[in-house]
């Protein structure tokens, strides 16, 4: 049985410990934000925090997030003001969406590298986003808003 906790509920798996969390996530849970883009976690849509760090949710076998603290795009802004994290509110500010489909794995891995580096210059925004794909060129938009974010991220 692997123990974990998703959003801060305590949760229990009793399946195969190989399945990747993204199915867990989606299937199990209807926790629906978290995309599967590639299935080889080089596109970045099912990006999560686990343990605070950015993950693909599609290559993390249940195994690996035994005793950790998961957070999916649904439990981002917890206890924020609104509900909404910093990074989420800079997203709906510069209008960064076009289709929308990569945005959840954009905005997690945005909010993991404001944690770690809390005023990015703009090589290490690129840098730090390199590994999330954006098909309708939001790029700098996405730029603009983590520029923005980090002025009150926490």
């Amino acid at each position: 049985m692997i123990q974990l906790k998703i959003n801060g509920v305590a949760r229990s798996f009793d399946g195969d410990p190989q399945m990747p969390l993204l199915w867990y996530l989606r299937d199990a849970l209807e926790l629906t934000g978290t995309k599967f883009g590639c299935g080889i976690g080089v596109c970045g849509s099912c990006v999560v925090h686990q343990n605070g760090a950015a993950v693909r949710a599609c290559m993390t076998p249940m195994q690996a997030v035994a005793g950790a603290e998961v957070v999916t795009i649904e439990g981002l802004g917890a206890g924020q003001q609104e509900g909404l994290h910093p990074v989420q509110k800079a997203w709906i500010a510069a209008r960064v969406p076009q289709c929308g489909y990569c945005q959840a794995g954009q905005i997690m891995q945005a909010a993991a590298l404001l944690k770690s580096t809390p005023h990015p210059t703009d090589a290490q925004i690129d840098e730090g986003m390199a590994g999330n794909i954006c098909r309708c060129g939001t790029y700098q938009r996405i730029r603009a808003a983590i520029k923005a974010a980090a002025g009150e991220a926490v």
